[in-house]
């Protein structure tokens, strides 16, 4: 999720399909205070971009290691288009980290490849993150980035999926 959104790719969800979406964000609760900068952008973002607030259900669960098989059950469940997710993995010291983030993003692109339901994360793993106002205060504005741009792809490729979907039925 490092590349720029194109804004000519905006609107490439026909905006009378937009009320059909169904999205669910999930966020861990670990350093709630950095995270939900994360989740509260890609909120207001989703709904720059037209997506009803009444079509995003947020979900919160301890941790990141916890999120993969939170977006299992939703995206198993039929009733959503894409599922989000932000978190925080902090670099404690001894390398669990490396471990965690790992697998949380393993298993986030595994729901994916097995549900067919697209899965975007913003789980971050900054390097020697340390609990002081200057970081805290760095990544939190880190954060409110990395929550746009996870709407803005969740948007491009829902859209994408779309014209693939007519081009392939034509």
């Amino acid at each position: 999720m490092n590349q720029r959104f194109n804004s000519n790719t905006r609107n490439t969800i026909p905006a009378q399909l937009l009320p059909t979406l169904r999205v669910a964000l999930v966020s861990a609760g670990w350093h709630a205070d950095i995270v939900g900068q994360s989740r509260e952008a890609c909120l207001v973002e989703l709904q720059a971009h037209g997506l009803p607030p009444d079509r995003i259900e947020c979900f919160e669960v301890p941790g990141a290691f916890e999120i993969p098989l939170h977006a299992q059950t939703l995206a198993t469940s039929g009733r959503f288009d894409a599922i989000l997710a932000c978190a925080l993995v902090v670099d404690g010291g001894i390398y669990r980290h490396d471990f965690v983030a790992t697998a949380v993003i393993d298993g986030l692109m595994r729901v994916q490849l097995d549900s067919g339901v697209p899965v975007f994360s913003a789980v971050l793993t900054p390097h020697h993150f340390h609990e002081h106002d200057e970081h805290s205060r760095y990544f939190s504005e880190h954060f409110v980035k990395k929550g746009r741009e996870l709407a803005q792809a969740c948007l491009q490729t829902l859209g994408a999926r779309l014209a693939l979907k007519d081009l392939l039925a034509a």
